[in-house]
């Protein structure tokens, strides 16, 4: 039986990679240290036979036997790796290095897990594989933007050097049912204040654009990146290159959820990328994949789970 690795497992996107494993008879060892994971995301996974749970910290290194590995381990929003800027990095370049080591120790076939955000604020655009980046190298957002280029680099060291099974995978703007409700990024943000009745908090005029992609279309991606051969290494973009402005995707939520907030422009924080959409030709020819679902579908699943959230939550 396939041994999977997930690093970061208890978080966001990683539950939701356990999740697919696990229900396709895999054997999966989730590793949190729950910085912003949560218990909460696997709780109906815990009494799989094929699910472990382990405490642990990436930034230390990690003795198991395991045949693929996907490292996810990073805080991804930017109140969340904003807060310890230094532990941010290092969890990008110490959690890259100890995975690697691991990787190389079992012979097991690695995935890097990394960012539209090495692309900074791109002055191409849409962003392909081949854009090296604009980004801010000591910026209030370079801990992680920064961390994850490290990460790209020592992985494809690795390769050259030891000739190793990696594959690089930038992921583009992914939301969806179990982010947190404090997660910080705009998709979550706008939901709970839509719900609760808040008014909505839009930087500058609402005209940067992003590129929204739901859970389950990156999710399915990531598992094709992986099956693929060892002779594809990425980095390939992952996301959906459906551009939306901030402006509208605030008016959506508004509309779905039936909200009375009202917009508030606030100034736009230091290095916000003003564009952000994904080529994805090469997912599209390689891994044979496309995101399907809309924007609209997609929100209308996170609003509910939100809705949920918000209901149960204790008083």
């Amino acid at each position: 039986m396939t041994k999977i690795l997930i690093t970061g497992g208890a978080g966001f996107l990683g539950s939701h990679l356990c999740e697919r494993y696990v229900h396709a008879g895999a054997e999966v060892l989730c590793v949190d240290n729950f910085y912003t994971g949560s218990k909460q995301n696997i709780r109906h996974l815990m009494d799989r036979a094929n699910f472990e749970l382990l405490r642990h910290d990436v930034t230390f290194p990690l003795y198991v036997e395991v045949n693929r590995i996907f490292n996810l381990a990073c805080p991804a929003s930017p109140i969340h790796y904003q807060f310890d800027p230094v532990q941010t990095t290092k969890t990008s370049v110490h959690g890259a290095i100890n995975m690697l080591g691991l990787a190389k120790r079992v012979k097991a076939r690695i995935l890097q897990a990394s960012t539209s955000e090495v692309y900074g604020d791109p002055t191409e655009h849409p962003q392909k594989e081949e854009y090296w980046g604009n980004v801010n190298p000591i910026g209030i957002r370079s801990c992680y933007d920064e961390g994850k280029r490290c990460a790209e680099t020592l992985f494809f060291d690795y390769r050259r050097q030891y000739d190793m099974p990696i594959k690089v995978a930038r992921i583009f703007n992914t939301y969806g049912p179990r982010m947190a409700l404090n997660d910080g990024r705009v998709v979550s943000n706008f939901i709970v204040q839509a719900l609760s009745g808040q008014d909505i908090t839009v930087y500058g005029r609402g005209q940067q654009t992003r590129s929204f992609s739901y859970v389950d279309d990156t999710v399915d991606a990531l598992i094709r990146l992986m099956d693929t051969g060892d002779d594809v290494t990425g980095p390939i973009n992952i996301g959906n290159p459906v551009e939306f402005t901030i402006l509208e995707l605030a008016e959506t939520v508004i509309r779905l959820t039936n909200s009375r907030s009202k917009i508030q422009f606030s100034p736009l924080p230091a290095d916000d990328p003003r564009q952000r959409q994904p080529d994805i030709a090469k997912a599209r020819e390689i891994l044979k994949w496309a995101p399907r679902v809309s924007l609209e579908d997609g929100l209308r699943e996170t609003i509910a789970y939100f809705k949920d959230t918000i209901n149960s939550a204790p008083r």
